[in-house]
């Protein structure tokens, strides 16, 4: 009787394991980012040169529809980010609601990594993006949103959202670096400003509602501070992360 060759069943041992790895890799709903160019970053290694000889890209990319060269806060709407269904919902509920327009904003730009620029942590992500634009209450606002929604708050009717256990687990529980954050907001003066973004946020999902982003623009226009160069190229300390979402895919 023929013994196993065990190196080769090694090989296979290890191509099982990779190949079921990759399964459940593919099923992880990854960044914006992640995989914004033709290859894959966490599992190749940048060739010296492209074979054909072509340049790299250091510009925009052809394949995306093109920026104006001073872009808005509407234009990365427009043209970069992903569905902004819920957020607009989430903005004409705080409106509908008579909530002071730094809210409605906040409502408006609560999710604006998720839907450009990446998931984690996106409500640092967010704020940071649009700290140098907006009063600080706004930015703060946005930044712990993502904390007090681990948290309900009987006060205001806000429960845990159901969503979170299908999402996450019934045993889920919020790292303590977030729980650390969430003690620390509570004592904040702004806190209720975060709450209130939670509040117009969880329930924001109705695929019959239709909302435009022109119903903001005069909301937009006296809160956000458009830089007259344009978002990324303003100097700002953000302005890097602004052009990365015009420019996902630039080598360099």
């Amino acid at each position: 009787m023929t013994q196993p060759d065990l190196h080769t069943l090694h090989e296979q041992a290890d191509a099982l394991e990779e190949r079921m790895s990759r399964e459940l890799d593919a099923k992880i709903v990854k960044s914006v980012l992640y995989q914004s160019g033709d290859i894959d970053p966490s599992t190749h290694s940048m060739p010296p040169h492209i074979p054909d000889g072509r340049p790299y890209l250091m510009g925009p990319d052809p394949r995306l529809p093109p920026m104006p060269d001073k872009p808005t806060l509407a234009d990365f709407f427009r043209l970069r980010f992903g569905p902004s269904s819920h957020v607009l919902q989430s903005a004409k509920l705080a409106l509908k609601a008579g909530h002071d327009e730094k809210i409605v904003l906040a409502c408006l730009l609560h999710d604006i990594a998720v839907t450009g620029f990446i998931r984690a942590d996106h409500g640092y992500w967010a704020a940071q993006l649009i700290e140098p634009y907006v009063d600080e209450e706004v930015a703060w606002a946005v930044r712990y949103h993502q904390v007090v929604r681990f948290y309900a708050d009987e006060s205001v009717g806000y429960d845990y959202p159901e969503a979170y256990v299908r999402f996450f687990g019934a045993d889920f529980r919020p790292d303590p670096h977030i729980d650390r954050a969430y003690q620390q907001a509570r004592d904040h003066k702004w806190y209720m400003s975060a709450r209130l973004v939670t509040l117009n946020d969880f329930y924001a999902f109705d695929p019959s509602a239709v909302v435009h982003l022109d119903e903001f623009a005069d909301i937009i226009g006296r809160n956000f501070h458009q830089p007259e160069e344009g978002l990324g190229y303003d100097d700002s300390p953000v302005a890097h992360m602004w052009r990365t979402i015009a420019m996902p895919t630039r080598f360099l």
